[in-house]
Protein backbone atom coordinates (compact mmCIF):
# COMPACT_ATOMS: atom_id res chain seq x y z
CA UNK A 1 0.00 0.00 0.00
CA UNK A 2 1.16 3.18 -1.06
CA UNK A 3 1.81 5.72 2.13
CA UNK A 4 1.52 9.56 1.34
CA UNK A 5 4.87 11.39 1.58
CA UNK A 6 4.96 13.88 4.50
CA UNK A 7 6.58 17.33 3.41
CA UNK A 8 9.35 18.58 5.84
CA UNK A 9 6.52 20.85 7.03
CA UNK A 10 3.98 18.62 7.98
CA UNK A 11 6.76 16.50 9.79
CA UNK A 12 7.75 19.03 12.21
CA UNK A 13 3.85 19.73 12.87
CA UNK A 14 3.40 16.25 13.74
CA UNK A 15 6.32 16.67 15.47
CA UNK A 16 5.40 20.05 17.29
CA UNK A 17 1.63 18.02 18.08
CA UNK A 18 2.88 14.74 19.32
CA UNK A 19 5.26 16.77 21.82
CA UNK A 20 2.49 18.76 23.24
CA UNK A 21 0.46 15.63 23.90
CA UNK A 22 2.99 13.95 25.86
CA UNK A 23 3.09 17.54 28.04
CA UNK A 24 -0.63 17.32 28.23
CA UNK A 25 -0.81 13.89 28.71
CA UNK A 26 1.88 13.96 31.60
CA UNK A 27 -0.10 16.97 33.31
CA UNK A 28 -3.50 15.30 33.38
CA UNK A 29 -2.00 11.93 34.52
CA UNK A 30 0.75 12.74 37.14
CA UNK A 31 -1.88 14.32 39.67
CA UNK A 32 -3.75 11.06 39.44
CA UNK A 33 -0.76 9.09 40.06
CA UNK A 34 0.40 10.97 42.40
CA UNK A 35 -2.55 10.56 45.09
CA UNK A 36 -2.83 6.72 44.38
CA UNK A 37 1.09 6.87 45.46
CA UNK A 38 0.42 9.01 48.22
CA UNK A 39 -2.53 7.01 49.92
CA UNK A 40 -0.37 4.59 50.40
CA UNK A 41 2.75 5.75 51.31
CA UNK A 42 4.60 7.33 54.54
CA UNK A 43 3.07 10.88 54.82
CA UNK A 44 6.01 12.26 56.06
CA UNK A 45 7.60 11.40 53.01
CA UNK A 46 4.83 12.58 51.21
CA UNK A 47 5.01 15.81 52.63
CA UNK A 48 9.03 16.66 52.58
CA UNK A 49 8.64 15.98 48.55
CA UNK A 50 10.37 12.75 48.39
CA UNK A 51 7.53 10.80 47.30
CA UNK A 52 7.23 11.34 43.49
CA UNK A 53 6.80 8.29 41.18
CA UNK A 54 6.81 5.11 43.12
CA UNK A 55 5.01 4.84 47.16
CA UNK A 56 7.54 4.43 49.84
CA UNK A 57 7.05 3.54 53.18
CA UNK A 58 3.76 1.75 52.22
CA UNK A 59 1.01 1.63 54.55
CA UNK A 60 -2.68 0.88 54.08
CA UNK A 61 -3.60 2.88 57.43
CA UNK A 62 -5.42 5.27 55.56
CA UNK A 63 -8.13 2.69 54.05
CA UNK A 64 -8.08 1.18 56.99
CA UNK A 65 -9.17 4.12 58.92
CA UNK A 66 -11.86 4.67 55.91
CA UNK A 67 -12.99 1.14 55.82
CA UNK A 68 -13.30 0.41 59.15
CA UNK A 69 -16.44 3.40 59.63
CA UNK A 70 -19.42 1.28 59.32
CA UNK A 71 -20.74 4.04 57.34
CA UNK A 72 -19.06 3.83 54.55
CA UNK A 73 -20.51 0.23 53.22
CA UNK A 74 -23.96 1.87 53.94
CA UNK A 75 -22.75 5.07 52.02
CA UNK A 76 -21.97 2.87 49.13
CA UNK A 77 -24.95 1.09 48.46
CA UNK A 78 -27.19 4.18 48.88
CA UNK A 79 -25.38 6.29 46.59
CA UNK A 80 -25.07 3.27 44.21
CA UNK A 81 -28.69 2.90 44.19
CA UNK A 82 -29.49 6.64 43.81
CA UNK A 83 -26.52 6.69 40.80
CA UNK A 84 -28.51 3.50 39.26
CA UNK A 85 -31.72 4.22 39.66
CA UNK A 86 -31.64 8.45 39.52
CA UNK A 87 -29.73 7.85 35.60
CA UNK A 88 -32.65 5.45 34.64
CA UNK A 89 -35.55 7.69 35.68
CA UNK A 90 -33.46 10.61 33.85
CA UNK A 91 -33.18 8.64 30.50
CA UNK A 92 -36.86 7.86 31.04
CA UNK A 93 -37.30 11.25 30.97
CA UNK A 94 -35.14 12.99 28.61
CA UNK A 95 -34.75 10.29 25.84
CA UNK A 96 -38.68 10.76 24.98
CA UNK A 97 -38.59 14.56 25.72
CA UNK A 98 -35.63 15.25 23.14
CA UNK A 99 -37.10 12.31 20.21
CA UNK A 100 -40.35 14.78 20.95
CA UNK A 101 -38.67 17.61 20.27
CA UNK A 102 -36.53 16.10 17.45
CA UNK A 103 -40.40 15.54 15.60
CA UNK A 104 -40.78 18.32 13.23
CA UNK A 105 -44.46 17.44 13.27
CA UNK A 106 -44.67 17.37 16.78
CA UNK A 107 -47.47 20.23 17.42
CA UNK A 108 -46.27 22.88 19.78
CA UNK A 109 -42.50 22.20 19.12
CA UNK A 110 -41.36 25.72 19.58
CA UNK A 111 -42.84 26.61 22.07
CA UNK A 112 -42.32 23.74 24.23
CA UNK A 113 -38.64 23.83 23.42
CA UNK A 114 -38.66 27.82 24.32
CA UNK A 115 -40.31 27.17 27.61
CA UNK A 116 -37.67 24.66 28.52
CA UNK A 117 -34.72 26.88 27.34
CA UNK A 118 -36.25 29.31 29.92
CA UNK A 119 -34.65 26.54 33.01
CA UNK A 120 -31.43 27.14 31.36
CA UNK A 121 -31.03 30.85 32.65
CA UNK A 122 -33.45 31.21 35.28
CA UNK A 123 -34.28 28.81 38.31
CA UNK A 124 -36.73 29.53 41.33
CA UNK A 125 -33.74 29.49 43.92
CA UNK A 126 -32.56 27.25 46.93
CA UNK A 127 -35.31 28.41 49.27
CA UNK A 128 -38.47 28.56 46.93
CA UNK A 129 -36.99 25.15 45.92
CA UNK A 130 -36.84 23.93 49.50
CA UNK A 131 -40.31 24.59 50.52
CA UNK A 132 -41.56 22.64 47.49
CA UNK A 133 -39.64 19.35 48.07
CA UNK A 134 -41.30 20.22 52.43
CA UNK A 135 -44.85 20.76 50.79
CA UNK A 136 -44.27 17.41 48.12
CA UNK A 137 -43.68 15.52 51.49
CA UNK A 138 -39.83 14.10 49.92
CA UNK A 139 -37.66 15.85 52.26
CA UNK A 140 -35.47 13.82 54.49
CA UNK A 141 -36.85 10.95 51.48
CA UNK A 142 -34.64 8.87 48.76
CA UNK A 143 -36.71 10.78 46.46
CA UNK A 144 -34.84 14.29 47.70
CA UNK A 145 -32.01 12.77 46.28
CA UNK A 146 -33.80 11.54 42.62
CA UNK A 147 -36.58 14.42 41.78
CA UNK A 148 -34.15 17.35 41.82
CA UNK A 149 -32.37 17.30 38.27
CA UNK A 150 -34.80 14.47 36.78
CA UNK A 151 -33.43 15.88 33.34
CA UNK A 152 -31.84 19.32 32.30
CA UNK A 153 -32.34 21.27 28.73
CA UNK A 154 -28.94 21.00 28.06
CA UNK A 155 -28.60 17.50 27.88
CA UNK A 156 -32.40 17.14 26.37
CA UNK A 157 -30.90 19.49 23.32
CA UNK A 158 -28.06 17.23 22.68
CA UNK A 159 -30.29 14.32 22.44
CA UNK A 160 -32.46 16.15 20.29
CA UNK A 161 -29.45 17.15 18.31
CA UNK A 162 -28.18 13.31 17.79
CA UNK A 163 -32.00 12.28 16.64
CA UNK A 164 -32.04 14.77 13.99
CA UNK A 165 -28.83 14.32 12.62
CA UNK A 166 -28.87 10.21 12.84
CA UNK A 167 -32.54 9.61 12.49
CA UNK A 168 -33.34 9.72 8.94
CA UNK A 169 -36.71 11.20 8.35
CA UNK A 170 -37.35 8.76 5.68
CA UNK A 171 -37.30 5.84 8.43
CA UNK A 172 -39.52 7.12 10.40
CA UNK A 173 -41.97 7.36 7.09
CA UNK A 174 -41.02 4.16 6.03
CA UNK A 175 -42.02 3.04 9.47
CA UNK A 176 -45.42 5.03 9.63
CA UNK A 177 -46.62 3.76 6.26
CA UNK A 178 -46.17 0.05 7.95
CA UNK A 179 -48.54 0.75 10.21
CA UNK A 180 -45.76 1.28 13.52
CA UNK A 181 -47.04 3.76 15.76
CA UNK A 182 -45.28 6.39 17.42
CA UNK A 183 -44.79 4.52 20.67
CA UNK A 184 -43.55 1.14 18.56
CA UNK A 185 -41.07 3.28 16.42
CA UNK A 186 -39.32 5.17 19.22
CA UNK A 187 -38.94 1.69 20.90
CA UNK A 188 -38.12 -0.35 18.23
CA UNK A 189 -36.39 1.40 15.42
CA UNK A 190 -35.68 5.15 17.44
CA UNK A 191 -33.70 3.46 20.62
CA UNK A 192 -31.53 0.21 19.29
CA UNK A 193 -30.12 2.86 16.73
CA UNK A 194 -28.95 5.57 19.72
CA UNK A 195 -26.49 3.33 21.87
CA UNK A 196 -24.27 5.98 21.56
CA UNK A 197 -26.26 9.00 23.05
CA UNK A 198 -27.99 6.88 25.84
CA UNK A 199 -24.40 5.97 26.65
CA UNK A 200 -23.33 9.46 26.68
CA UNK A 201 -26.57 10.49 28.85
CA UNK A 202 -26.03 7.73 31.44
CA UNK A 203 -22.12 8.39 31.82
CA UNK A 204 -23.21 12.22 32.18
CA UNK A 205 -26.11 12.04 34.78
CA UNK A 206 -24.37 8.76 36.45
CA UNK A 207 -21.26 11.00 37.43
CA UNK A 208 -23.46 13.61 38.66
CA UNK A 209 -25.16 11.55 40.92
CA UNK A 210 -22.10 9.66 42.39
CA UNK A 211 -20.79 13.16 42.64
CA UNK A 212 -23.55 14.47 44.18
CA UNK A 213 -23.66 16.00 48.11
CA UNK A 214 -25.34 19.37 47.87
CA UNK A 215 -29.13 17.88 47.80
CA UNK A 216 -28.42 15.31 50.60
CA UNK A 217 -26.78 18.06 52.52
CA UNK A 218 -30.02 20.62 52.18
CA UNK A 219 -32.78 18.00 52.29
CA UNK A 220 -31.49 14.33 54.34
CA UNK A 221 -31.03 14.82 57.86
CA UNK A 222 -31.32 10.86 58.15
CA UNK A 223 -27.71 9.48 58.17
CA UNK A 224 -29.15 6.14 56.92
CA UNK A 225 -29.93 7.77 53.07
CA UNK A 226 -27.00 9.86 53.34
CA UNK A 227 -24.72 9.07 50.10
CA UNK A 228 -21.14 8.29 49.91
CA UNK A 229 -19.45 12.10 49.35
CA UNK A 230 -21.45 12.87 52.33
CA UNK A 231 -20.40 10.32 54.61
CA UNK A 232 -16.31 11.11 53.21
CA UNK A 233 -16.74 14.45 54.19
CA UNK A 234 -17.36 13.77 57.38
CA UNK A 235 -14.86 11.58 57.81
CA UNK A 236 -12.46 14.07 56.51
CA UNK A 237 -13.53 17.21 58.38
CA UNK A 238 -13.56 15.03 61.33
CA UNK A 239 -10.10 13.56 60.97
CA UNK A 240 -8.56 17.47 60.55
CA UNK A 241 -10.58 18.45 63.73
CA UNK A 242 -9.35 16.15 65.80
CA UNK A 243 -5.91 17.08 64.56
CA UNK A 244 -6.03 20.39 65.47
CA UNK A 245 -7.68 19.50 68.72
CA UNK A 246 -4.81 17.22 69.39
CA UNK A 247 -2.27 20.03 68.10
CA UNK A 248 -4.13 22.89 70.63
CA UNK A 249 -4.14 21.00 73.93
CA UNK A 250 -1.88 17.78 73.95
CA UNK A 251 1.67 17.56 74.70
CA UNK A 252 2.12 13.79 73.57
CA UNK A 253 3.52 14.85 70.36
CA UNK A 254 4.03 11.02 69.09
CA UNK A 255 0.43 11.10 69.46
CA UNK A 256 0.14 14.07 67.40
CA UNK A 257 2.35 13.56 64.69
CA UNK A 258 0.19 9.89 64.55
CA UNK A 259 -3.06 11.98 64.60
CA UNK A 260 -1.58 14.39 61.53
CA UNK A 261 0.06 11.18 59.36
CA UNK A 262 -3.15 9.35 59.69
CA UNK A 263 -5.43 12.67 58.73
CA UNK A 264 -3.16 13.22 55.76
CA UNK A 265 -3.35 9.46 54.56
CA UNK A 266 -7.22 9.85 55.03
CA UNK A 267 -7.21 13.09 52.69
CA UNK A 268 -5.67 10.67 49.63
CA UNK A 269 -7.81 7.23 50.24
CA UNK A 270 -10.83 9.26 50.22
CA UNK A 271 -9.85 10.54 47.14
CA UNK A 272 -9.50 7.18 45.85
CA UNK A 273 -12.15 5.36 47.54
CA UNK A 274 -14.77 8.31 45.80
CA UNK A 275 -13.50 8.30 41.82
CA UNK A 276 -12.21 4.62 41.58
CA UNK A 277 -15.63 3.54 40.30
CA UNK A 278 -16.32 5.71 37.59
CA UNK A 279 -12.83 5.52 36.89
CA UNK A 280 -13.23 2.32 35.99
CA UNK A 281 -16.38 1.98 34.21
CA UNK A 282 -15.41 4.97 31.99
CA UNK A 283 -13.01 2.76 29.61
CA UNK A 284 -16.42 0.36 28.79
CA UNK A 285 -18.20 3.21 27.60
CA UNK A 286 -15.25 5.09 25.83
CA UNK A 287 -16.00 4.41 22.59
CA UNK A 288 -20.08 5.47 22.61
CA UNK A 289 -18.63 8.62 24.48
CA UNK A 290 -16.02 9.42 21.75
CA UNK A 291 -19.22 9.67 19.21
CA UNK A 292 -22.08 11.19 21.22
CA UNK A 293 -19.57 14.12 21.64
CA UNK A 294 -19.01 13.83 17.89
CA UNK A 295 -23.22 14.84 17.80
CA UNK A 296 -24.24 16.54 14.44
CA UNK A 297 -20.52 17.16 13.84
CA UNK A 298 -20.64 14.62 10.41
CA UNK A 299 -23.23 13.17 8.42
CA UNK A 300 -23.53 11.09 5.70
Amino acid sequence: MNRIKESRSDKIFNTINTMILIIVLILTFYPVLFVVIASISDPDLVNSGKVLLLPKGISFEGYENVFKDPRILMSYRNTIFYTTFGTLLNLVVTLPAAYALSRKDFVGRGLFTTLFMITMFFSGGLIPTYLLMKDLGVRNTIWAMLLPGLTSMWNIVITRTFFESNIPIELQEAAEIDGCSNFRLFFSIVLPLSSAIIAVMALFFGVGHWNSYFNALIYLSDKKLFPLQLILREILVKSEFDAEMLLIGSNDSEALAKELRTAEQIKYALIIVSTLPIMLVYPFIQKYFVKGVMVGAIKG
